[in-house]
């Protein structure tokens, strides 16, 4: 613009000199135009460029100062909006990846879905052989009505034998009193038979006393009869009466050996007595220190049977678990990807036969540069731009959080910047940005878009877009 105004100008002063120069040349014949030096002419063009220097001078400072203005008019707003915002191209979108795998070993029967394909939290996607399961649960009830069986049997076991032991314990109890009194009475019989015997010695030496003196009475009266001082019936009453006296003795000495006798049979009854009062004791001592004993196996026994109620409890419920677990259900709502499952195939627990990605909980992962996070705060609001849609759509969302480390930091190999030569390179820190509600209602972002957020730096958490 300058150049152009400078070359009107002199083209003015061009068109000046020029009407100046013919009013003041003078004619010759014929009205011809006097010639002058080519110097002359150069001095005159040299004088009016002089002349024409400062206004050139004055129009190129204007428009210097109108172009500066008019660039800080611009630069204000441009400076202004581009100051509280920072972005990167270095974001994308993330998601969750449930893995879908099988909680048990089996054969695949039937699979319901096919890649890409939408389905609903508990939906149905593959079916695996059942037969083998229904078979474990049957044996499972099965022993767990034994197991009720025996738990009944013990329950019933633990009265009956509190009753036997007592019934033992009482028993023996009733023999020990028993044998007591026979000892007693056996006692009692010894003592009886010891007073027989002594009666019985005291009748025989009173027997004998008789007997002796009937005898020196016999004597003589035998001589008293043969000198004929006596009658002979006198006589005949001494030798009868000692015959009776010695019969007496002998009958006396009869009840010696019959006291005796008794006194023997006493003693061997007494020891008999004891010795079955002994066997009592002890049985009974036994039966008083097993019976504890018994009730507390029986207690046992019954309180193993309810154990083993509750573990066949446990594996009943565990073979319906297993069962149920032939049918692999959607955990979430989602897309179907990466489908391997096939009917027929072999599957164990824990192989992924596909996954599924839930399009409602996506977020933003953006990298931005430690240099950029000065003024970024976790709730600040940001405008996501999508590669796929363009400017077409933005998104709303805010920052959730920021990474505690950088992304190096977490890589395979992280840098050593202690060791070689060390070149400073700026990091980049992992910024989790989430949408606003709502905002991917039609599922249009997916895990693995490329972005580019721009972050609001003078929003807070409750400001407007």
């Amino acid at each position: 613009m300058a150049d152009h105004q400078r070359q009107q100008v002199l083209e003015k002063e061009k068109s000046g000199q020029n009407q100046e120069g013919s009013q003041r040349e003078p004619t010759g014949n014929g009205g011809a135009p006097e010639h002058r030096p080519a110097n002359q002419d150069q001095e005159q063009d040299s004088e009016a460029r002089k002349r024409a220097d400062p206004r050139r001078k004055r129009t190129i400072r204007f428009v210097l100062l109108a172009f500066l203005v008019v660039a800080v008019i611009v630069a204000i707003p441009i400076y202004a909006y581009y100051s509280v915002r920072e972005s990167t191209d270095d974001a994308q979108v993330d998601g969750h990846v449930i893995p879908i795998s099988p909680r048990i070993n089996g054969t695949i029967q039937v699979v319901l879905v096919n890649d890409n394909q939408e389905v609903k939290a508990g939906q149905e996607l593959v079916g695996l052989d059942p037969a083998d399961y229904q078979v474990a649960l049957n044996q499972a009830e099965a022993q767990l009505a034994s197991s009720h069986a025996t738990t009944s049997e013990s329950q019933e076991n633990v009265p009956i034998t509190t009753v036997n032991t007592t019934s033992s314990v009482s028993t023996a109890v009733t023999q020990v009193q028993e044998a007591q009194a026979a000892v007693a009475a056996a006692q009692q019989a010894i003592n009886v038979a010891r007073a027989k015997l002594s009666s019985s010695n005291a009748d025989v030496a009173q027997r004998k006393a008789n007997l002796v003196k009937a005898q020196h009475d016999l004597k003589r009266y035998s001589e008293l009869v043969q000198k004929d001082e006596i009658s002979k019936q006198d006589y005949d009453a001494a030798v009868a009466a000692a015959d009776a006296n010695a019969a007496e003795v002998q009958s006396a000495e009869d009840s010696v050996v019959q006291a005796q006798h008794s006194l023997d049979q006493a003693n061997a009854q007494y020891d008999q007595s004891k010795a079955r009062l002994a066997t009592a004791q002890v049985q009974r001592r036994q039966y008083e220190q097993t019976r504890a004993g018994q009730q507390a196996v029986s207690v046992a026994r019954y309180k193993q049977a309810q154990a083993s109620v509750q573990q066949r409890q446990a594996d009943l419920e565990q073979a319906r678990l297993n069962l149920s677990y032939t049918t692999i259900r959607a955990p979430v709502d989602g897309i179907v990807s990466k489908k391997s499952a096939e009917p027929g195939m072999q599957v164990s627990a824990g192989q992924q036969i596909m996954a599924v990605i839930p399009l409602d909980d996506v977020w933003v992962t953006a990298n931005f540069k430690e240099t950029q996070l000065k003024k970024m705060t976790v709730g600040q609001k940001v405008e996501i731009e999508v590669d796929t849609y363009g400017s077409s759509r933005k998104y709303r969302a805010h920052i959730d959080s920021i990474a505690a480390a950088s992304g190096a930091k977490f890589s395979l190999l992280p840098p050593e910047n202690a060791t070689g030569n060390y070149v400073k390179v700026v990091q980049r820190v992992p910024v989790k940005i989430v949408l606003e509600p709502g905002e991917n209602r039609d599922h249009r972002l997916l895990p693995g878009m490329s972005v580019v957020p721009t972050v609001l730096l003078n929003s807070g958490t409750n400001n407007a877009y």
